[in-house]
């Protein structure tokens, strides 16, 4: 699945990091994301709360329940200009 959301999100203009879980490092790997997804119902609570906590001030943070290839599609084409 992490290769289908990256393709989606290439395919609307944007460079995607997926994280399907907690791994030392997050948060340089992170870095400074225009916009955040999480998909709430498939990774930890610890998780999305250090996202949350490592999201900067400009970055928007968008929550999904449902983690599915539309889902994305759907977020994708709310957020971006393409």
């Amino acid at each position: 699945m992490e290769r289908k959301y990256k393709d989606l999100c290439k395919q609307h203009g944007c460079d995607a990091k997926v994280f399907c879980k907690f791994k030392s490092g997050m948060k340089e790997r992170i870095g400074s994301p225009d916009m955040m997804i999480l998909f709430t119902h498939t990774v930890s609570h610890k998780m999305v709360q250090f996202a949350l906590n490592e999201a900067g001030e400009k970055t928007k943070i968008v929550r999904s329940h449902t983690s599915s290839a539309s889902s994305l599609k759907h977020i994708l084409q709310e957020n971006t200009a393409v």
